[in-house]
This record gives C-alpha cells, structure tokens and sequence, in this order.
C-alpha cells in the first residue's frame, strides 16, 4: 500500500523535465542554478557531465571557418614533442591474462599428468558456481511527515526514526529533521543511511549534536558526504555527552588519512563512543580507534560492576 507522501508523487512521474526547462526565461533559470548550488553546492548528486556551469557567454571571435581550424590542430600537434613511454615498447610477447591461474589449477595438473605425450584438451578446469539470488529490500514504511511533525512536538512515544533508504526525501527536510532534534528530548535512535545526505544535512547534524542531550545512536551510513561533512560531526562530538554509537561508514568517497586521523585523535578523548561505525583504509587510525573503544567499554564496564556491588 503506498504512503501518503508517495501518491502525491505519483502526479510528478510522468513530467517532461526538458518540456518545463525549455518554457522558464534565461533570468528564472539563473535562479534554478542558485537553488541547486544551495540544495548541493558541491554538485555531488549530479552526473559528472552536467556539474561545469555554462561559460559560452563570451561574444563570437569570428565565423567558423573548419579548413582553419584544422590546419591549426595539425600545426599544434606536429609541434607537439612525443612524450616518453614509461615501459618502452620491446615486441616481446606477454603472457595471456589468466593462464598463470589456469595452470595452478589442480584440475588441470590432473589431466596433464593423465596424458602420455598426446595433446588431450582440458576439461573442467574451472568449476561454475551457483549463483545466489539477491532479494530487494522491502520499501521503508515510515511516514516522513508524520514522524516530523511528531519531531517538532516532542511526542513522547516517538523514540526512534528510521529513514534508511528513503532516496526521495528533500536535502531542506532532512536539514528540518535536524533542527527538530536539537530540542527534543524523547528520539534515542536516528537513521538516516542511504537518503543520498550531502554535506550540508552533515553539518545540520553536526549543529544539532552539539545541544542535543537525549540522542545515543546517529547512523549516516551510505550517503554524499565528503570528509569536511564527516570533519564536522567528529568536531560536534567533542561538544556532546551523551551519544554512544554512531555510524559513518560507505561514504561515496573516501575520506582520506588526514580525516581518519583527526576521528582517531577524537575518539582518544572521548569516553563516551562505545561502537563506531567505519572501516578504516590506514592501519594507524584504525589501530587507535580499536585501543580507544576498548578503553571506552572497559570504563563502562567498571562502572556496572561497581554499581552491583554496591
């Protein structure tokens, strides 16, 4: 059964975006490139091919004149010096890609060892696998309106909001969604991996973890956020005390040693993460964030027991 939110999407479907795009002025789609530069100043939603902003506002230099500019591109490229291979081309004739496996095959030492001197073909040389089905996720039932809505009252019986894999949520309402959690006092759990989050919504939620004081789980898994994003939630928890788990993990992008770096450095002063979410690509960072959870369970951990024994 479709939500509420999804059937007034239904009416948007079968828009012609060239058709609308065609009939606005030159000055309103000026405007449209400013709404997008602040819905995603980064671009990063965009196919590469359409990020570079039109710069063909210059006047003409002359009529086209295609004899002159071909003789022009042969000048420039027999006056270009040839650039030096970095493995020099020999002749010499290379092994076929996949025969260095193909002859450590078990199987294939078997049949050679079988034969007495005649050319027999190898069979069965690789063993075909079976191949496993993959079963789509069932789509998120969550109402994003309703749980905002319920967000900006501080409805007690909301506790947790998943929003995971919901792709069509505006980058203004999930910055919303933000701003409502830097007063409520009952969502112990967000999520909101794989909503094609940008750098901005980080920063919202970086805003919002420095005032928030009820939130303990924060999942941002799978979405655009680059490592000045990442940077500002790692800055915001030094500010918080009461998150215990967050996730940031399957970022488009990598973040780099510099912002690994900077997360282990924060994770050494603060007592509070218990689990964080990210495979690290450097074996330092990841080696001292290990050291710093452990010190952090650990204190948790004596905490309890003298707690019971008391």
């Amino acid at each position: 059964m479709a939500l509420p939110f999804q059937k007034e999407l239904e009416k948007y479907k079968n828009i012609d975006e060239d058709e609308l795009l065609g009939k606005l002025s030159e000055e309103e789609l000026k405007q449209l490139e400013n709404v997008l530069d602040d819905l995603d100043p980064k671009s990063a939603l965009l196919p590469a091919g359409f990020r570079q902003k039109d710069q063909t506002q210059k006047a003409a230099t002359g009529p086209f004149d295609r004899e002159h500019l071909l003789m022009y591109l042969e000048k420039e490229a027999l006056e270009q010096k040839d650039r030096e291979d970095f493995v020099p081309f020999t002749g010499e004739k290379k092994a076929v890609l996949g025969v260095h496996n193909l002859l450590n095959n078990p199987k294939f030492d078997e049949e050679m060892a079988s034969t007495k001197g005649g050319k027999v073909p190898v069979r069965n040389v690789v063993k075909g696998e079976k191949v496993k089905p993959i079963f789509e996720e069932p789509p998120n039932p969550t109402n994003v309106e309703v749980s905002l809505q319920q967000m900006k009252a501080n409805d007690p019986s909301l506790q947790e909001v998943n929003l995971n894999n919901i792709k069509n949520i505006p980058i203004p309402t999930l910055k919303e969604f933000a701003k409502a959690l830097e007063t409520n006092t009952h969502i112990k759990k967000f999520s909101l991996a794989a909503t094609r989050s940008n750098d901005p919504v980080a920063i919202a939620f970086a805003d919002m973890l420095k005032v928030n004081k009820t939130l303990k789980s924060l999942n941002i898994e799978s979405n655009f956020i680059t490592g000045s994003g990442i940077l500002a939630l790692v800055e915001a928890l030094r500010e918080n005390d009461t998150l215990t788990e967050i996730k940031i993990d399957n970022q488009r992008q990598q973040l780099g040693t510099a912002v690994e770096m900077e997360i282990a450095q924060m994770l050494e002063e603060n007592s509070r993460i218990l689990k964080f979410g990210y495979q690290f690509t450097k074996q330092g960072p990841r080696t001292r964030v290990a050291a710093a959870i452990t010190k952090n369970n650990d204190l948790v951990r004596k905490k309890r027991v003298e707690g019971d024994r008391r």
